[in-house]
């Protein structure tokens, strides 16, 4: 562990420029200048990577306690097949049950949990010298079609540009986005940053490489689509200016915009309810949550010292941001949004969701090998962000199938034998499974309200379908994660057609600042699902 924390003295470095740590002291801020003076250089040497630890990387075999416990379930399930198979559906069942049972409770939780409002704190509106240097981080692959947008939305960043640098992380193979990279007028504070070939070929390891590079005291990480909030820089610099040391990263909420398919409608509740319902309930209890996989903020050197990605987790973002826990690490919310395009078609949704739930499955083996020290906060993080996700998404189809047949066959055969292997549900059991749909389908009427995201009945009502298509997607995962581990499914991403800086007006800068989400998301509303 030490190794790890070795970089404590310096977490507070560009804070103690930025805000006067003596709460007593009565300096105004017309003094700040004087109180907090301007460093020479707001650019400075930073340490190496830290190699990250086997245990901590998806490339490792599983631990002997994994491997005991798969052969004790192999041994019991083939015995159960043996003695009875209505015992393996009954027992299938009571498995799902209980699944779907804390995933609804879970949520009416989460939706009873709001952010609270806390007064604004002037000493938090820095000048511009005193500004912490920031490096932002795009890794994208074969989108040259999407180049002049992303230059354009990383340009309307709002930060001091002698504090701010942008670096295009490139496969070096990668000649047409290069190409596309060439043809921009570049400002000094940006470049492209070539990845020489390796393997895996895998966005954690291009973003590595970046961080290699990087300068800065704070990190972001966007995505090719993505179109952030012009002063979302600024909200996280205040945020981890008035946070604890051990604050190492804050995730942005995604929202997906443009596209009117019934994916994309899907696609943007199911954000609303993570990123507006279900992660701001997580860091109000004080509970680590899986990292989305852009818009995260780090510490620059906390990320270089538990050792960066890992680049062979499919999942980056959500084995990063339990790791941070199991280091003794928090991470946190701030409210300024990043808009993204969602997929629009099943040809698109359906990788993309393999990859994560197959992601979901590596991070769930990383974090069970038991090679670190018992962390109960991270591991009922881990249930209830990561083991949730994947049961529900592997088990809802096939859960949702048997209650259906066992109620059809029940009803137009008249089945009696209570030895029947499908006479299993009771009217108990069919009431949890309308209570699990209600329940998902309250969280996303609330999530939409939050952001005023329009949806229609049809829309809510056609949710347990788009919960369905992933147990398809999880089908392809489980596949994927026996055959072949690393390998990264592409996303196609194309140019949108709206102009993203007139959708965001004034607005919260980080839950519990100055949190206010209505304020910022009408315009959103008008441009997604309206």
């Amino acid at each position: 562990m030490k190794p790890y924390r070795e970089s404590g003295a310096r977490l507070r470095t560009f804070t103690d420029k930025w805000l006067q740590t003596d709460p007593d002291s009565p300096a105004p801020y017309a003094t700040l200048k004087q109180v907090l003076p301007r460093s020479s250089s707001p650019w400075r040497e930073h340490d190496a990577i830290s190699p990250l630890r086997a245990c901590f990387s998806a490339r490792s075999k599983p631990s002997w306690q994994q491997v005991t416990a798969l052969l004790i379930v192999i041994i019991v399930f083939g015995g159960m097949c043996l003695w009875s198979i209505s015992g393996v559906l009954t027992g299938l069942f009571w498995f799902c049950w209980a699944c779907f049972m804390s995933n609804a409770l879970m949520r009416l939780v989460a939706c009873t949990i709001r952010p609270e409002n806390a007064p604004i704190d002037p000493m938090t509106d820095a000048v511009n010298e005193n500004l912490p240097s920031y490096s932002v981080i795009v890794a994208l692959y074969k989108e040259a079609s999407i180049v002049p947008q992303l230059v354009n939305a990383m340009l309307a960043l709002d930060y001091p540009r002698d504090r701010l640098e942008i670096l295009f992380a490139l496969e070096a193979d990668d000649e047409d986005t290069l190409l596309a990279f060439r043809k921009q007028n570049l400002p000094d504070f940006a470049r492209v940053i070539a990845v020489p070939q390796g393997f895996p070929r895998t966005k954690p390891r291009a973003l590595n490489h970046a961080l290699e590079q990087a300068r800065g005291d704070l990190i972001v990480i966007y995505d090719a689509e993505d179109q952030p909030r012009p002063g979302q820089l600024r909200c996280a610099a205040k945020a981890f200016a008035k946070g604890e040391p051990d604050l190492a990263c804050l995730q942005a909420p995604l929202r997906p915009v443009g596209g009117n398919s019934f994916i994309a409608r899907q696609f943007a509740a199911e954000y609303a309810v993570q990123f507006d319902i279900l992660l701001p309930a997580l860091q109000a209890l004080n509970l680590p949550f899986p990292l989305g996989g852009t818009s995260n903020h780090f510490k620059a050197d906390i990320l270089r010292a538990v050792g960066g990605w890992d680049a062979f987790n499919v999942t980056e973002d959500a084995d990063l941001g339990l790791r941070l826990a199991q280091l003794d690490y928090r991470t946190g919310m701030i409210a300024s949004p990043t808009i993204e395009t969602p997929p629009s078609l099943s040809q698109a949704w359906i990788p993309q969701r393999t990859r994560w739930i197959k992601g979901y499955m590596q991070t769930f083996l990383v974090h069970t090998r038991l090679n670190t020290p018992l962390k109960p906060r991270a591991w009922l993080g881990l249930f209830l962000g990561v083991a949730l996700s994947v049961a529900a998404a592997v088990f809802y189809a096939p859960f949702s199938l048997m209650v259906i047949m066992s109620l059809l066959l029940t009803g137009l055969q008249h089945i009696g034998d209570a030895a029947h292997p499908l006479n299993i549900v009771s009217p108990y059991d069919l009431a949890l499974f309308l209570f699990g749909t209600l329940s998902g389908m309250i969280t996303i009427t609330l999530a939409a309200r939050r952001i005023d995201l329009r949806l229609n009945l049809l829309d809510i009502a056609g949710a347990p379908a788009y919960w369905c298509l992933q147990s398809v997607a999880a089908g392809f995962a489980l596949w994927q994660l026996a055959t072949k581990p690393f390998h990264w499914d592409k996303t196609e991403h194309a140019p949108v057609n709206f102009d993203v800086p007139p959708l965001y007006e004034d607005g919260p800068c980080a839950y519990g600042l100055e949190h206010d989400h209505h304020r910022h998301t009408h315009h959103l509303a008008h441009q997604s699902l309206g």
